[in-house]
């Protein structure tokens, strides 16, 4: 299968009464706030090889096109051409500068500029690539291309230790779309259902809370969960008591395996 996506229908609620205004908001906020972290950040990433501070990332938009977004840079220059989406903790492509970065979040806040202009919201199923992503969804997880791609969602609650889990995998994507995608894509699809104002808020908090106290916050997405009619499979997942179970996608029937041709 080719690099392209034309013949995707993709369909579901694609927004709720205020969310534009919402996602404008608090990325204003946002970049307001955190604008001394952003500045050092990006002076640091220079420092220490002279480059680009900014990674310029192709991504899967809402209703399958494309869009650029916008990350500092936490890996080595043109990391990115090494034919690797996935990246275990102690990837050797991550800098020094990049581990700290990433262990705060602070790469991802120069994407509220991709929420400004539309491309994203705040809340959302993750941006994906196409290769080894999009690629291979199902008809069912096309429907996650039915909303604007988020800086957060539920997900990168559960799974903010994605790195952690893919550490030492031979085949880290092969991993990804075998323990972590089944998954997250699940979670995706619930929150397309439930999309609301109050759950985007809620989603927001947990996210904060999780940078600090990750199981006070998994609590919290438990709780949110079983509040709102969840899957009991997917909540006792986000427990993350044991070892993620491999499982065949939403929609499919089998484990992945690998990309398609």
């Amino acid at each position: 299968m080719g690099d392209t996506i034309d013949s995707i229908q993709v369909t579901g609620r694609s927004s709720y009464p205020l969310k534009r205004i919402f996602d404008i908001v608090v990325s204003i906020i946002a970049l307001v706030l955190t604008s001394p972290f952003l500045l050092a950040s990006m002076f640091l990433v220079w420092l220490q090889d002279r480059a680009s501070p900014f990674y310029l990332a192709r991504r899967v938009a809402l209703g399958g096109g494309y869009f650029t977004m916008i990350k500092i840079r936490s890996m080595v220059v043109r990391a990115d051409t090494t034919g690797v989406n996935s990246t275990g903790a102690h990837d050797q492509r991550i800098t020094r500068v990049g581990h700290f970065i990433r262990k705060f979040k602070i790469d991802e806040l120069s994407q509220f500029i991709n929420v400004l202009v539309g491309d994203m919201s705040v809340v959302g199923p993750r941006p994906n690539t196409w290769s080894w992503g999009v690629e291979l969804y199902t008809e069912a997880e096309q429907k996650i291309l039915s909303v604007r791609p988020g800086i957060t969602d539920l997900s990168s609650i559960v799974f903010s230790d994605e790195g952690d889990i893919l550490n030492g995998a031979e085949n880290p994507d092969l991993l990804y779309n075998q323990i972590i995608r089944p998954w997250k894509s699940r979670l995706a699809l619930w929150y397309i259902e439930k999309m609301s104002l109050s759950l985007d808020i809620r989603i927001c908090w947990l996210t904060a809370v999780a940078i600090v106290n990750k199981q006070q916050a998994l609590n919290g997405v438990i709780a949110l969960l079983e509040k709102r009619g969840a899957d009991p499979d997917l909540i006792e997942i986000c427990r993350r008591e044991r070892d993620l179970p491999a499982a065949p996608p939403p929609g499919a029937s089998m484990i992945e395996t690998g990309p398609t041709s």
